[in-house]
């Protein structure tokens, strides 16, 4: 059967018709399912046709021969929402899909298995990418435009030229999504760069672009590098993502406007990167390590047209009048902001010890050297290291391979210091009051890289540690991927608690609706509402503030635990109907 999107040499034709793809990127991984209807609806009031997803293969594979499709990950409802709303998909399933994710989307339990080489012909990864396509693609054919279904085009790999030139590589991805019944058109995307283009691009199949401005220089370079095919920029960046301790990104209304009204005065079809960002909700977001190691902060609002809570932002109203300009848009009302949370003060009145803690979350295995995050079978969240210290006085720790991402080491339950990954430290100096003090090693994996040579860098504790020179031998390990919480040893207090310590707090709610919690006078840690893992907060900034989905409240008790790995100076908790995503470029 033929695909149901075609090539001319003047455009698209879907089902033998012109077609232009005005398209908005939404990761159904990044919005509550609850909300997956709300997003579409205003895609398709924008203006939009289509919308456009990566798919990544790290959540709906936690484990060799497994496959979740359950609640967030639910990718066949997604896909009829979708077609209900009357939108086309672009579906990316990668293997490997960036987007700030944590490792790109590749697997842990793969990349940490010794030699397998990522992103490449290696018959170990594309092993391992068949046997997670068997099991993929099936659930998803149904959904193929050929069978009636909304996806009209899938994606192979993702900006490759960036990272390699393995041809071979491109071509088994190809052949093994045709060989599982996906009939619909193939395309490529990579930075439009002659030399990137070349490198990620597979005779037979579109080549597509990805630029944020310089418009007409980056169509010309597409237009250079394919010259017969329609032109579609992939990815038009219309905002950036933020890293902890960075500026939040912005741009401004007018000036992307005027970038996509230049793209499709030129003829050419869109992908909106992005309509609406989301959240990286629990331990997705990834991490750039360029010179230095930089996580992703936990919004994931880009700037992007429709805000973290699905609001229309400036964006929405300026590119609704551009692409009025060039196709028909619905004669409806713009989208009203959804409902916020009246102001709420949350009192965190109990509290436990988090090392404590590591008794009751996991069981504790024992190792003569420090094993890495991957070894423990863990994928994410923390890993609590415990050795005993053979000498007293001033000594020297050295992390030989360094921390994977943040250590906070403690001597007896006392705080001795913190090694932090981005900022290369690997030493500290250590007080043993007497012969065999308790030494205590938190990690926490702050996101594993997704772009560049270090995808699949190890997390934990990633090499041996020495005391003064001398190996530091016989570890207890407790593994807290803090998936969920079970019942903890809460007591009540009234006093800010120091050090790393879970806290418990209830508030009432009326009528569920979007908030944001507001965590002044704390300073490092994880949150959760009625057992949903809101993200990581950092006083660092620039985010401030995490967005909390309507849907994850509920009328009546609602409970806030906060995983706090420092202090704080306070008891109390808010929540907002505010966003503060923190300072911008401009100040």
């Amino acid at each position: 059967m033929p695909a149901a999107l075609t090539l001319s040499d003047d455009g698209f034709r879907l089902h033998g018709e012109p077609f232009r793809i005005l398209s908005g990127a939404l990761h159904y991984f990044r919005t509550h399912p609850d909300q997956w209807a709300d997003r579409l609806r205003k895609a398709r009031l924008l203006g939009l046709n289509t919308v456009e997803t990566y798919v990544p293969w790290n959540l709906h594979q936690p484990a060799p021969g497994t496959l979740d499709l359950d609640g967030l990950l639910d990718l066949p409802r997604f896909l009829a929402l979708a077609h209900a709303e009357g939108l086309r998909v672009l579906l990316r399933p990668g293997p490997y899909i960036c987007a700030e994710w944590e490792g790109g989307g590749l697997p842990s339990w793969l990349t940490a298995r010794s030699g397998v080489r990522p992103r490449s012909g290696d018959p170990r990864f594309t092993a391992a990418v068949d046997a997670y396509f068997d099991l993929l693609l099936p659930p998803l054919a149904p959904h193929m435009a050929v069978r009636g279904g909304p996806v009209i085009a899938v994606q192979v790999e993702n900006e490759y030229g960036a990272y390699g030139d393995d041809t071979a590589y491109l071509a088994h991805l190809a052949d093994a999504l045709r060989s599982r019944g996906v009939e619909e058109l193939l395309f490529t995307c990579d930075q439009a760069d002659k030399a990137k283009l070349a490198a990620g691009s597979l005779p037979g199949v579109l080549s597509t672009g990805t630029f944020g401005g310089r418009v007409e220089e980056s169509l010309e370079a597409l237009r250079a590098h394919q010259e017969s095919r329609p032109l579609m920029c992939a990815e038009f960046w219309v905002g950036w993502f933020d890293h902890w301790g960075e500026p939040h990104h912005v741009r401004s209304a007018d000036d992307a406007a005027a970038a996509l009204d230049a793209l499709l005065s030129a003829g050419a079809s869109v992908n909106i990167y992005m309509f609406h960002g989301g959240t990286n909700f629990g331990f997705t977001a990834g991490a750039n390590h360029d010179h230095a190691y930089t996580p992703a902060v936990t919004s994931y609002d880009y700037d992007a047209v429709l805000t973290e809570c699905g609001d229309p932002g400036p964006k929405y109203a300026a590119f609704r009048d551009v692409i009025a300009r060039h196709a028909a848009v619905p004669d409806e009302p713009l989208p009203e902001p959804s409902p916020k949370l009246p102001p709420t003060e949350v009192r965190l009145t109990d509290s436990a010890n988090a090392l404590v803690c590591a008794e009751f979350l996991a069981p504790a295995e024992h190792f003569t050297d420090p094993p890495t995050m991957e070894r423990l079978g863990q994928a994410y969240g923390f890993v609590l290291y415990g050795a005993e210290l053979p000498a007293l006085g001033d000594r020297v720790l050295h992390f030989t391979g360094g921390v994977g991402d943040r250590a906070q080491v403690f001597v007896n339950g006392a705080p001795a210091g913190v090694l932090e990954r981005e900022r290369h430290e690997d030493t500290l100096h250590v007080r043993s009051p007497e012969y065999g003090a308790r030494l205590d090693v938190l990690v926490e994996n702050m996101g594993r890289a997704n772009y560049g040579p270090r995808i699949g860098d190890p997390k934990g504790i990633t090499g041996p540690v020495t005391l003064d020179g001398e190996p530091l031998e016989n570890w207890t390990c407790h593994p807290l991927p803090l998936d969920h919480l079970p019942e903890l040893p809460f007591r009540g207090t009234d006093t800010p608690v120091a050090g790393p310590s879970f806290h418990r707090g209830t508030f009432t709610v009326d009528t569920p609706a979007d908030a944001y919690l507001a965590l002044p006078g704390w300073t490092k840690g994880v949150a959760w509402i009625n057992g949903f893992n809101l993200g990581r907060y950092w006083s660092r900034g620039p985010q401030r503030r995490l967005y909390v989905p309507a849907p994850v409240l509920r009328p009546g008790t609602n409970e806030l635990v906060l995983l706090e790995l420092h202090a704080a100076t306070t008891r109390v908790a808010r929540l907002t109907h505010e966003p503060d995503l923190g300072w911008t470029d401009e100040g």
